[in-house]
């Protein structure tokens, strides 16, 4: 299979990208300077502007593209910035494929737990409406610009919880201060994070550009935990204490919007989808997510 790939130099993508060229596929990544080699094309997604001839041939174009959600204080440019570096992104990709006799067959563009809001305790499969506030802005604009997609071009929207890797990622900011033995929960840590090890995003994907699946695909882990345990399976891993918590009002003032939907809100995702389609998770129990998270067992 030929993929063209956009994003595909961040935390997700770097991985994704090689899972898919081990499986045996040709990747094309799109970058915003010239190329370095004939793995890679150009466009400019702020202005709109990609050559159709780049998608030519393709099988799938999978969309990663879009702004870190938490590097970054939300003030009213960076917010801004979340928007269009997702929606440029994406549009650009759905115009290229409409100037096409035959677009690609398969479009997998990227969405978020974030769709949902903030839903308590309610088990989330896809068919669950929109929640409120940015994030779930963001994603519902980010998954309307996908579907308009050509007619024929099957569309998936993954929307991926919170993703555990060895470097990077919500791991990689925690672990070092559990292991310093000053990490906890965030406000009162009953919130449902959908947590899923990176392994598990790269290989979900690549089951989705084989599998008949099309519309929104939560791409979570099947064993739902709240942040009290995943904090608590964490620090197991590593063998430290995790009693520092940090109070909800705290967050709220030091990272003002962003501390509230990324660290407070909660969503208990079910992937549903994902589980009637036949997928097989390497890490679907957190135990041997946070495990394999910590380096404490031999997997890649």
């Amino acid at each position: 299979m030929h993929i063209v790939m956009a994003g595909a130099s961040g935390l997700i993508g770097t991985s994704m990208s090689a899972a898919f060229r081990t499986a045996g596929h040709s990747v094309v990544s799109l970058v915003r300077r010239p190329p370095a080699s004939a793995s890679e094309a150009r466009w400019d997604p702020a202005a709109g502007v990609l050559d159709p001839g780049v998608l030519a041939g393709a099988d799938a174009v999978v969309n990663l593209a879009g702004a870190g959600i938490g590097d970054r204080p939300w003030t009213r440019k960076r917010v801004e910035e979340l928007f269009s570096s997702r929606l440029g992104p994406t549009k650009t990709l759905v115009q290229a494929m409409a100037q096409m006799d035959t677009p690609p067959a398969t479009f997998i563009s990227q969405s978020a737990s974030g769709y949902y809001g903030d839903a308590g305790n309610t088990v989330l499969r896809e068919d669950a409406p929109a929640g409120s506030g940015t994030l779930a802005q963001i994603c519902v604009e980010w998954e309307q610009a996908a579907l308009m997609a050509p007619a024929g071009v099957r569309v998936v929207t993954p929307r991926t919880g919170v993703v555990f890797s060895r470097s990077g990622g919500a791991l990689g900011k925690l672990l070092p201060l559990l292991r310093l033995g000053v990490g906890g929960p965030f406000g009162n840590g009953r919130q449902f994070w959908p947590w899923v090890t990176l392994p598990d995003v790269s290989a979900a994907f690549l089951f989705l550009l084989g599998s008949p699946v099309s519309g929104p695909v939560n791409v979570a882990a099947p064993e739902q935990a709240d942040v009290n345990t995943i904090v608590a399976a964490l620090a197991h891993a590593v063998h430290r204490p995790a009693v520092l918590r940090v109070p909800a009002p705290v967050l709220r003032t030091v990272m003002p919007g962003l501390g509230e939907e990324l660290l407070l809100h909660s969503q208990r995702m079910e992937p549903a989808a994902l589980t009637a389609a036949g997928f097989q998770w390497q890490h679907h129990r957190l135990a041997d997510a946070v495990r394999w998270g910590a380096g404490k067992d031999s997997t890649a």
